[in-house]
């Protein structure tokens, strides 16, 4: 397996695209099997996860081809659709799911493998099947498949409340709803970013849909969906992930089509630790206002609160911080594994259960480390560029389903990391 090779070497400084968001992505590729006309997405970001979704809609019988370096895709269901997602394809991530909702609107039944992906938490079903068995979906589990039917071939419009405001299960509810006779409303839906986008992009398929953004969403059920062309929201994880290297290095960064609203929690706990996070035209502007990190608390929660995906990355950051701080991990369990990695640089982190409590230090060390999941391997490559030596991640290829050309982008700004092939 690849490893990245990282070294400490002071301040960073230029600038970094942002790519488009590889979560509103994944759920965007699914919206083709709604409609028999094309959907171009621009912006797409050029990640592992993108091809296992390409992947998995052409095993469908969707047409998808990446055009301009894989920045557009070009997607279209307009031949006979397959409706069994395969285990050997679902198993490899999780964002498979996303299709249960599309095939049970445009083909009355579904059959998909319960899904894979990073191992931070259980993660269940239960909210997605709840959800579309509200709109009359007969689903059982049989020998690790969910096989599912509308009752008379159709579903139809319901009330619902998520137990939870489940980013996914608002997605695969939203899509399946936009072809079910009657109206749907979605009580305690996800209000994140990629939810909003979504819907903007099934409104030009012509849905008819109200409220995104808020935690009350309304559709009402069309008899068919139409093309679209739609440029992906920016990725907020990614944003949020670069605004730590000039924190936690020093330096000055600005990262190209970045929004404050997209990342707004965040960078108020980043201005209460000592860090400067400005608009400008072209994106944001970070740099550290001057001398030690401060110690900040942090909880995360379901947006617009603190994002549970730069939680591992902000730990890293808090390692070096001035005081004692405290993370509390609310949305997924086992989502502190990092943390045994970054003691092995001399940090100084106690967890119990779903909170760790961080001592910063002045200065990590350099050391070989290991990658757990997506958002924990860069969270160590940010805590090598902040040690002292050199610092060996191994297990990359979480790193990978989530970030375009990692070492590239850091490289931009003056870090020194490499890749060592396996």
């Amino acid at each position: 397996m690849d490893s990245i090779l990282v070294k400490g070497n002071g301040a960073l400084n230029g600038v970094i695209p942002i790519a488009g968001a590889k979560n509103a992505c994944l759920a965007l590729m699914p919206a083709t099997l709604l409609s028999e006309e094309p959907l171009t997405l621009t912006n797409a970001p050029r990640l592992s996860d993108i091809a296992t979704m390409t992947q998995l809609l052409q095993s469908l019988g969707a047409e998808v081809a990446g055009l301009q370096e894989g920045k557009v895709l070009a997607l279209s269901s307009l031949g006979p659709i397959n409706h069994v997602a395969d285990y050997e394809i679902v198993r490899k991530m999780r964002a498979s799911n996303l299709v249960l909702g599309p095939l049970l609107a445009r083909e009355g039944h579904a059959v998909v493998s319960l899904p894979g992906g990073c191992a931070i938490g259980a993660r269940p079903m239960d909210l997605h099947i709840h959800g579309l068995e509200a709109l009359g979906a007969e689903i059982e589990l049989k020998d690790g498949y969910l096989h599912a039917k509308a009752k008379g071939g159709k579903l139809r419009g319901a009330q619902m409340t998520l137990r939870m405001a489940s980013v996914g299960a608002t997605e695969n509810i939203m899509m399946a709803a936009t072809l079910a006779k009657g109206t749907t409303v979605i009580n305690n839906a996800a209000r994140e970013p990629e939810i909003v986008d979504l819907a903007q992009c099934l409104r030009k398929m012509g849905a008819q849909i109200d409220g995104e953004g808020s935690s009350r969403i309304e559709i009402q059920g069309v008899d068919r969906l139409g093309g679209a062309t739609h440029q992906v929201v920016t990725d907020r994880i990614e944003l949020g992930t670069y605004m730590l290297a000039p924190a936690i290095c020093g330096g000055e960064v600005e990262l190209l089509g970045g929004r404050m609203h997209l990342v707004a929690a965040f960078a108020e706990k980043l201005d209460q630790a000592g860090v400067s996070v400005t608009e400008t035209e072209a994106g944001l502007k970070v740099s550290r206002k001057g001398g030690r990190i401060r110690a900040v608390d942090v909880t995360t929660e379901p947006f617009p609160g603190f994002p549970t995906d730069l939680q591992a990355q902000m730990m890293a950051l808090l390692c070096t911080a001035e005081g004692t701080s405290v993370l509390e991990e609310k949305i997924f369990e086992n989502r502190f594994m990092h943390a045994p990695e970054l003691l092995r640089m001399g940090a100084q982190i106690e967890v119990h259960g779903g909170t760790a409590t961080v001592k910063g230090v002045e200065k990590l060390r350099g050391a070989r480390v290991m990658a757990t999941d997506l958002r924990a391997s860069v969270s160590l490559i940010l805590a090598g560029l902040a040690a002292e030596g050199e610092t060996v991640v191994s297990r990359v290829y979480h790193l990978d389903r989530g970030y375009e050309r990692v070492e590239e982008k850091f490289r931009g700004i003056g870090a020194h990391i490499e890749r060592i092939k396996a």
